[in-house]
């Protein structure tokens, strides 16, 4: 057994604590990295120098804390927007009822702080969209524990615009951050590893995720028979015609959450419907999916197994997704998910929308960039460029711009001075940069992008 050594903040830690990992680290196998040289300085890089970030602190963030703590990372960062709820404490291991009210992500770098000797949790009370591209440079991996398929896309496009490219347009490795990805739902799970610029990302695999439930718009406005019609109604309809925030919808606002709670529970009174909560509510409004607790277990171990093999190349990593499946028994199986060559994020082609022609609205047009599944946006922004002037066509998320904008939805294309061939300007919250789409009229059997 070794004999008592500090750590780098000078505390005594226990004699023996990192053997197993020794083990692997300090001696070849056959299942090692063909790069792999062992070496005790490949666990005093884990300890000391290996900066990782962890997004969420939900479910799945507890679990990947707590693992990556235990496998030497003293070096850790937490992002989480969220508050903890009396619901998380059934899963969420690391939070109290005392807790409750408090930020998930500095509660529980607080928690494993304190129970693993010399480990340095730094809280972030924030969202992802809050840090410029500097302060996600400095870290080597980016573990994701997400249930947001928007913060996921978000994400994933500013690990792309960290690349780094030379006058050959070969990508500098050196500006490559890994990402791992953990997803669940119910008694399912997922698990890859995306190597930005290299494989698939999260924008190539889009259609993989569960298609979100939607209710029809004539049973929601005349004849709801369910709560969740109730509170689509108020999300939809209501909150657009009153506009009690002068703002979005935020999931994470508890006041919006009660305004739709309390707006749905007057509606669903009127149709003599029962079962509506606010923690429905809160489910509907942020589409989230019950959580099993050993699920998050299994997907949260898996994920951080693969930060550890990229940090150490002391095993090949995941090429790179895995699906796993306990509903009935145990069933995992994992493949190779291919980048789309046409992707929207990691694809240097042209993107392109079509639509008929240009007499359609750009409200029309907007709807498109939401359906289409190349695109998928949530609220899209456009500008473009006539006659060498920047215009805004319709920026929904600046209320004073929003308003002076909106009479353009009732415009045509042509109207607005848009012609096959024209380039937009779109941003999105789905992604950190603008993206900058070629308009195509189908009728128009050649296109030029100007």
């Amino acid at each position: 057994m070794d004999s008592p050594m500090n750590d780098r903040n000078g505390e005594q830690i226990l004699p023996g604590r990192w053997n197993h990992l020794r083990k692997i680290l300090e001696r070849p196998g056959p299942f090692c990295h063909p790069d792999f040289e062992p070496s005790p300085e490949v666990l005093n890089f884990v300890s000391t120098s290996c900066k990782v970030l962890v997004i969420g602190a939900g479910g799945l963030g507890c679990e990947l804390l707590k693992n990556l703590a235990l496998m030497g990372f003293q070096q850790i960062h937490v992002i989480d927007m969220d508050t903890i709820d009396l619901s998380n404490l059934n899963r969420q291991f690391l939070f109290r009822r005392k807790d409750v009210g408090q930020s998930k992500a500095e509660v529980a770098a607080k928690f494993i702080n304190s129970r693993v000797p010399g480990c340095k949790v730094v809280p972030h009370f924030k969202k992802i969209q809050d840090f410029d591209d500097e302060f996600y440079r400095q870290f080597h991996i980016v573990v994701c524990g997400l249930d947001s398929i928007v913060a996921r896309r978000w994400i994933n496009g500013m690990l792309l615009s960290l690349l780094v490219f030379d006058d050959d347009n070969e990508l500098d490795q050196t500006s490559l951050i890994p990402m791992v990805d953990g997803g669940t739902e119910g008694f399912k799970g997922n698990v890859r590893v995306i190597l930005p610029g290299i494989s698939a990302c999260v924008e190539c695999t889009l259609d993989l995720f569960p298609p979100q439930i939607t209710y029809p718009l004539c049973t929601i406005a005349n004849t709801p028979r369910l709560p969740e019609h109730c509170i689509e109604y108020v999300k939809l309809i209501q909150w657009s015609k009153e506009n009690p925030f002068d703002c979005q919808i935020d999931g994470d606002d508890p006041a919006h959450i009660n305004w739709i709670y309390e707006k749905a529970l007057e509606r669903a009174n009127q149709f003599n419907i029962t079962g509506l909560t606010y923690r429905l509510t809160q489910g509907v409004v942020k589409n989230i999916i019950p959580a099993v607790a050993s699920t998050n277990a299994v997907i949260a171990a898996a994920c951080a197994t693969e930060v550890f093999k990229i940090a150490t190349s002391c095993c090949l990593p995941l090429d790179n997704y895995m699906v796993f499946n306990d509903v009935d028994g145990i069933y995992t199986y994992t493949y190779e998910a291919e980048k789309k060559s046409d992707c929207l994020a990691c694809s240097s082609e042209t993107k392109i929308i079509e639509v008929e022609n240009g007499a359609i609205k750009l409200q029309q047009l907007i709807e498109q960039l939401c359906e289409n599944v190349a695109f998928q946006m949530k609220n899209p922004g456009i500008t473009t460029n006539i006659e060498g002037k920047n215009r805004t066509l319709y920026m929904p998320t600046v209320k004073s711009i929003e308003i002076q904008t909106r009479e353009n939805l009732k415009k045509s294309l042509t109207e607005l001075g848009l012609k096959c061939g024209s380039q937009l300007i779109v941003a999105d919250i789905t992604n950190p940069n603008t993206l900058i789409v070629g308009l195509k009229f189908a009728d128009n059997n050649k296109m030029s992008v100007e």
